[in-house]
């Protein structure tokens, strides 16, 4: 967290458990639509097909592999809720045009984005959710494990009692 300044770090299981605590953090409901790239793992998209999300591809910027943010406003529709940006090899898009584009919750998919950073900011610490993976592929490797970030101050209780299936046990423990 100091490192990163970021107001919350959690450790997952994976890159995976964190795209699906992002997916329910937000609210995601059936029939809520959430942009992302079309170039990217099936994890990505699945964590928000599950919880009833439609998945809005949009083409990638062929000079980063990035989503094109150039082709995101025209995605954007009222039942819009979210924009999930994929940090594909250590690379990111424009992400101050993205912060930019509406009023949308942004989710960066950092899997492939550990310590790397955008404008001195570490990928995963700039939208409102930023989620890490450490499975052997990864830069950074412990087998399997993930982290995600919570840079909204707002989400923290909740994302703390989702990773704790439910219960307040950090409250608990902090007295």
């Amino acid at each position: 967290e100091e490192k990163f300044n970021s107001p919350k770090i959690l450790l997952t299981t994976s890159c995976t458990s964190a795209l699906e605590m992002a997916a329910i953090l937000l609210d995601i409901k059936p029939g809520d639509e959430v942009i992302m790239p079309s170039y990217t793992f099936v994890s990505t998209a699945d964590a928000f097909v599950m919880v009833g999300a439609k998945v809005i591809f949009v083409d990638v910027n062929p000079k980063t592999m990035n989503i094109d943010e150039n082709e995101i406003e025209k995605a954007i529709t009222p039942k819009t809720k979210a924009i999930v940006v994929v940090h594909y090899a250590g690379i990111s898009p424009d992400m101050d045009k993205i912060m930019e584009i509406s009023n949308l919750k942004v989710v960066e998919d950092a899997a492939q984005g550990f310590m790397a950073k955008y404008k001195e900011k570490y990928l995963g610490t700039i939208g409102d959710i930023g989620c890490y993976s450490f499975h052997e592929t990864k830069n950074y490797s412990m087998g399997e494990g993930g982290a995600i970030s919570i840079n909204d101050p707002k989400l923290i209780e909740r994302a703390e009692i989702i990773r704790e299936k439910g219960t307040n046990r950090n409250k608990f423990f902090r007295g």
